[in-house]
């Protein structure tokens, strides 16, 4: 701004920058009462440097695209998926399912276990995968209330200084994989004997034979005796003694399965495990135990390594449980009693029953004993008889051979079934943890060990 009383003087030769033309004005209009500045003409203030927030630096082009774009992936910048990362293979607690419950079930109150009802499918650009860290079961039971035992153990068996290999783990987890099928298995005390301080009954053994795909692969469970106390060392040596002849015997068994002849195996194994039971009965006379309270059952499964083998065969004797899982649904494959295999008595000790199925009395009781013959050897205890079964598995299938902790509860508890076939259905097993946690949902009124052997086809 300029002053209407100063005279142009003229080119000067005083310095002529921005701020000597500034200084000068205010020399003039400062020296000069009366004059008010006009607005603007304010010197600046002294430069203070300002409280600011510090500045975030800008983020790389790449992240700022990752960040817009959905998650896993953008339709325009599609990256091939891996095959663990495929939704289809996931195992269902991974993946969301639109036709039912999800199988990742929140934490259920006490008296009230019930499943979710499914939120419905996401769309697509919304989907996600549950990270299968979260795969491991969050369900503690099944049915209509909560067990009477505590879900964690509690009171250790009672050890001898003397004896500590006869201790037991309270669980046991195995885990394979092998041409077509992937096993899992477990042991685990039951809930009683947890509370009690008994040890585990069951025993649990996998075994391979053999190498390549000539292998062959044994898995035998047993149970000892209800209320006995070498009931565990019992069904113990039971499982070596099966393993001990098997696998002498595996080369002959291999060939056998391969080759599908069904008699023969079902002929060998018989041989095979009533030697089994038959040194078990000699070592319960060894110990002076009657041969009833020093007795266990088994039940087997062999699984050939070779890639293009399918068939898979149970045998055993006793109580427990073959289910097989297929398209979601169980079936009781169990094998029926055979009463015509040689051997085997069909009603125990031979004899003829006391009446018809009408009720009309075959014998006179008179209430006297009768002595033994002479002339006819004392019969045999009664025998569970022998149960055989070979089948061919196809991909998709499920096969679990269990005990009677198990089975019992799956046979007599729907909800229970209902959920194992939900988390056991898919194309990619369950890890050994997830499987663990699957096993060991409790039911109500069954507090029995738990014993079971799973295979996935491929």
């Amino acid at each position: 701004m300029y002053d209407d009383s100063t005279e142009d003087t003229g080119p000067t030769a005083a310095p002529d920058s921005l701020d000597d033309r500034f200084a000068s004005a205010k020399k003039t209009v400062g020296g000069r009462r009366g004059v008010t500045a006009e607005p603007g003409d304010e010197p600046p203030p002294p430069t203070v440097p300002a409280q600011r927030t510090p500045a975030v630096p800008a983020a790389p082009a790449e992240d700022v695209r990752a960040a817009a774009k959905p998650w896993p992936w953008d339709e325009e910048d599609q990256e091939p998926l891996e095959a663990d990362d495929d939704p289809a293979d996931l195992h269902p607690a991974t993946r969301l399912d639109p036709t039912g419950p999800p199988s990742y079930a929140a934490p259920e109150l006490p008296g009230s276990p019930e499943f979710p009802e499914s939120p419905g499918f996401p769309e697509a650009s919304s989907a996600l995968a549950v990270p299968a860290a979260a795969s491991a079961s969050s369900v503690d039971y099944v049915g209509s209330g909560p067990p009477t035992y505590d879900a964690e153990p509690t009171a250790l068996p009672a050890a001898d200084p003397d004896e500590l290999d006869d201790l037991v783990a309270d669980t046991v987890l195995e885990g394979a994989r092998y041409g077509a099928c992937t096993l899992r298995a477990v042991s685990q005390r039951g809930d009683s004997a947890r509370y009690r301080g008994e040890p585990r009954r069951d025993a649990l053994l996998t075994a391979r034979f053999g190498a390549g795909e000539q292998a062959l692969v044994l898995v035998a469970m047993a149970t000892g005796a209800r209320a006995t106390p070498g009931a565990h060392r019992a069904a113990a040596e039971l499982c070596e003694w099966i393993a001990r002849a098997v696998g002498r015997s595996h080369q002959r068994l291999t060939e056998d399965i391969q080759a599908a002849r069904r008699g023969d195996l079902k002929s060998g194994l018989h041989r095979l495990t009533d030697r089994s039971l038959g040194k078990l009965r000699a070592s319960a006379a060894q110990q002076g135990i009657a041969p009833e309270e020093y007795a266990a059952s088994l039940r087997c499964l062999l699984l050939p390594a070779h890639s293009q083998c399918r068939t898979r065969v149970f045998f055993g004797v006793g109580e427990g449980g073959l289910f097989r899982l297929r398209g979601g649904e169980w079936q009781d494959i169990e094998p029926r009693v055979d009463t015509d295999t040689p051997g085997e008595p069909v009603l125990g000790f031979g004899s003829l029953p006391a009446e018809t199925p009408a009720g009309d009395r075959l014998t006179m009781d008179l209430g006297i004993p009768t002595p033994p013959s002479p002339y006819e050897p004392a019969p045999e205890p009664p025998r569970d008889p022998f149960l055989f079964r070979a089948s061919v598995a196809r991909p998709g299938d499920a096969l679990v051979m269990c005990t009677g902790g198990l089975a019992d509860p799956l046979r007599g508890e729907p909800a229970l079934c209902a959920y194992l076939a939900r988390r056991w259905s898919g194309r990619t097993p369950p890890g050994l943890a997830a499987f663990l946690a699957d096993a060991q949902v409790r039911v109500k009124g069954y507090a029995d060990d738990r014993t079971a052997a799973a295979v996935w086809e491929a």
